[in-house]
């Protein structure tokens, strides 16, 4: 079986224009209308006709794939909340090898865009849920918000400080995704929060290196040991008044443990400008530990590290 543009009898070949968007989510439907299994017989009549009124999402699995039983239900979910605006079709890569191997597929899972009989984008492996929105959105006008998300529901509870709420949510999130590893790094974030030290760093000890060693990882890292090395909240307070350069370290140190960067840069660029060597240049120091944690292009670390070579030279 040959597959082909059905309006032109040639093969499936990218568009000119990649970055075209449908618009609109049609209205609820029913999934046998939006998540369909194909294999030869009805390929070309469901992918290829069929993406001449409606996108398809080709999902290629293999039930000897692990990513592919992970990424599964996350498709699934999608297709029930863009209801229509594209229709998920699933073939077995191990089942119909001829497919296939027509379309390039190595390995599973594999997930192509399919518009106007035309391959419009793909990707491979069992992406995190965030990240196949975005690819999605590139192309689709997103279903509108019904309430709240989970993950805005952990920062909110988080940002309020109720960091049991928010363990909880990220707990699920990790247990829904087990694939998107950012969700774990949000939870040692509510960890180290929590002063818990030992739970938090096991979680980070075991991320695969990409998200180990990158910078959300690393400033967690660096919270902890802010948390471990800062004064309690208890003895900022009783610094009371205190505005010499010993109560301004603890408070700007207090405040980086507590996750509030921002701020405790601010606090210790403006001891470095009142006192520039205190405790053998520890604002200084502090600042380039901080950068660290942040990794080089967040805007924080770009911003601050500006302003401290401006004190320097």
């Amino acid at each position: 079986m040959q597959i082909v543009d059905p309006r032109t009898g040639s093969p499936m070949t990218p568009p000119d224009n990649s970055s075209q968007r449908q618009s609109g989510a049609a209205p609820s439907v029913d999934d046998s209308q939006i998540i369909v299994d194909v294999d030869m017989s009805n390929f070309q009549q469901v992918v290829l006709e069929g993406s001449l009124s409606t996108p398809v999402l080709l999902a290629s699995w293999g039930p000897s794939s692990e990513e592919s039983r992970n990424l599964s239900p996350v498709l699934e979910k999608l297709a029930r909340e863009y209801a229509g605006a594209f229709v998920l079709a699933r073939f077995n890569a191990e089942e119909n090898t001829q497919i296939a191997a027509q379309l390039g597929i190595r390995s599973v899972p594999d997930v192509k865009l399919i518009m106007q009989g035309q391959l419009y984008d793909h990707f491979q492996g069992a992406l995190p849920e965030r990240q196949i929105r975005e690819w999605l959105g590139r192309y689709l006008e997103a279903p509108e918000s019904t309430g709240e998300s989970t993950e805005e529901q952990a920062k909110a509870a988080l940002e309020a400080g109720d960091t049991a709420k928010a363990k909880a949510l990220y707990q699920q999130l990790i247990e829904e995704q087990p694939n998107d590893h950012e969700y774990r790094i949000d939870l040692a974030n509510v960890l180290a929060a929590e002063n818990d030290r030992e739970q938090a760093l096991e979680i980070l000890d075991n991320l695969p290196p990409e998200h180990r060693d990158g910078h959300r990882a690393r400033g967690v890292r660096a919270r902890l040991d802010f948390v471990q090395e800062a004064p309690s909240a208890e003895e900022v307070e009783a610094l009371g008044d205190r505005d010499d350069s010993e109560a301004r370290f603890k408070r700007a140190m207090r405040t980086i443990a507590d996750g509030d960067y921002e701020s405790g840069l601010e606090q210790l660029i403006e001891l470095m400008k009142r006192d520039r060597s205190y405790n053998d240049d520890a604002p200084r120091k502090t600042l380039l530990r901080v950068f660290d944690a942040l990794g080089n292009d967040h805007p924080l670390t770009v911003t601050y590290r500006r302003r401290m070579f401006t004190l320097l030279y």
